[in-house]
């Protein structure tokens, strides 16, 4: 059996082309399930909305109950169909519950 990528932790949020509501929605969830730490995570394009989603979670839903305690930035290396390498910013965003 080959490897496949591991399935994301219970507390990842991946953003990605969906509307930012979607990623709120799932976020929201997360914290209404118990959740106390969340990690929103993207890459690329998708990085300024991860900063939506965690901006619309902390200041229109959850005011004063939401604090952001970590910020990861970095870049990944990927290859494209015809085999050409390219550099694509990441970032790792943690909230938790005041």
């Amino acid at each position: 059996m080959s490897e496949a990528q591991a399935p994301a932790p219970s507390n990842v949020v991946l953003v990605g082309k969906k509307p930012v509501m979607n990623y709120v929605l799932a976020t929201l969830t997360l914290l209404n399930q118990g959740v106390n730490e969340i990690v929103v995570k993207a890459r690329g394009r998708a990085i300024s909305k991860a900063v939506d989603t965690v901006e619309i979670v902390r200041n229109r839903f959850l005011p004063g109950q939401i604090e952001v305690k970590e910020i990861k930035i970095g870049s990944q290396t990927i290859t494209g169909p015809e085999g050409r390498q390219s550099r694509v910013s990441t970032i790792e965003i943690t909230i938790v519950k005041k």
